[in-house]
């Protein structure tokens, strides 16, 4: 089977890979985190420019076609940049469930903003006692005349201090944890009643805890039909978990060469360490787990794509080995760094917090492993 790249591939590869190597430095990326936002505004505005923000999308949508395999060249360059602006957040979760689920008059409004760099978007699914269960849903939607009533709290929303639009995951009927019954609502977050609290993540993301108190949204802000939005849900979620682990394998990729690297130039007792023959073997145990989890992310983003995006199990293998590579590689390039790697002016320390991030987002590794053996 060919597992090479179409031009097509290799030119959006090369393109995002010349802006992080040109204009998304570690220096650069630090002025970034600690700005108010936490991103850049106008390599937002880059990404609409050179077509990124349309990659996610099929071309009935306005997209470039929407295929797993495009998403996962975008989604490795940027882990090798350590990018934070919300690309995950907005244009995979929230543009994907716009996509699957909203009529074609949403679509058209939302979906061309969003990709003109106009609109950015936040999927609150979370609430601080329902774990990695998609249907755990306590926060609710009332019926009121032509309008829902929201009640309710959504815990580490990716983007969600940012977003313009807010789409919210709410229990419409059926008991807490039911499949069916669960409702999306996209909702403006200057809504009476709405309080957003924006926080920096440990690995220099933003998220925020959202609270409804008889917030108001209108019937027609209902994105798709009425209860039955767990299924496009867990589409959704499984597609930026793949998205996720294409970003984790581009992160082990280039936080292992930096090792390698720095074992050449590092000295004790007048001999770089790189020569000493034990941790040779370290360093191509890192090299085989890379390897490892960049196949399974392939095999991950063909299913995907073979199955009309519908592949769980597929999924939660790469998860499950993603997660025990970027764990492994990670805490193997602190300690062949030494103290050094800890330090804030280091990058490497930075790659290990997103690495360790990562394996909790959208399902732990042992979440994902028991996924599998169940599917």
């Amino acid at each position: 089977m060919d597992f090479s790249y179409s031009e097509e591939q290799r030119m959006l590869q090369s393109s995002v890979s010349k802006f992080i190597q040109q204009d998304y430095n570690f220096d650069r990326r630090c002025k970034i985190i600690s700005s108010d936002t936490g991103f850049s505004k106008e390599n937002w505005k880059l990404f609409a420019e050179l077509g990124w923000l349309m990659v996610p999308f099929g071309k009935d949508d306005g997209g470039l076609g929407g295929s797993a395999v495009d998403l996962m060249v975008v989604m490795e360059e940027f882990g090798r940049g350590l990018v934070v602006e919300p690309f995950l957040a907005s244009a995979v979760l929230s543009g994907g469930l716009i996509a699957d689920s909203a009529s074609e008059v949403q679509k058209r409004e939302l979906l061309g903003m969003l990709m003109d760099g106009q609109l950015q978007l936040a999927f609150a699914f979370t609430e601080p006692h329902s774990r990695y269960n998609l249907s755990d849903i306590a926060m609710t939607a009332v019926r009121d005349e032509d309008s829902y009533v929201l009640n309710g709290h959504k815990a580490v929303v990716l983007n969600g201090e940012a977003a313009d639009k807010l789409l919210i995951a709410v229990r419409t009927s059926g008991d807490q944890r039911d499949h069916e019954g669960i409702t999306l609502l996209l909702v403006d977050p200057n809504t009476e009643g709405l309080q957003r609290h924006g926080y920096t993540t440990v690995d220099a993301h933003r998220a925020a805890e959202i609270k409804f108190n008889n917030v108001k949204v209108p019937i027609a802000n209902r994105i798709g039909v009425e209860g039955a939005a767990f299924p496009i849900i867990e589409k959704a979620i499984d597609r930026a978990t793949l998205a996720l682990c294409a970003e984790a394998v581009g992160a082990m990729e280039r936080i292992y060469k930096k090792t390698v690297e720095y074992t050449k130039t590092r000295e004790q007792f007048g001999t770089p360490i790189g020569k000493f023959q034990v941790l040779q073997h370290r360093m191509v145990d890192m090299f085989t787990e890379y390897e490892q989890a960049h196949s399974i992310l392939l095999m991950a983003a063909l299913h995907l794509d073979i199955n009309n995006g519908v592949a769980p199990k597929a999924v939660s293998a790469a998860k499950s080995r993603i997660g025990k590579a970027a764990r492994f590689i990670g805490q193997e390039a602190i300690q062949l760094h030494g103290g050094i790697g800890v330090t804030e002016e280091l990058d490497v320390s930075h790659f290990f917090k997103r690495l360790t991030t990562i394996q909790y987002l959208f399902g732990s590794t042992d979440y994902h492993t028991l996924r599998f053996s169940k599917s």
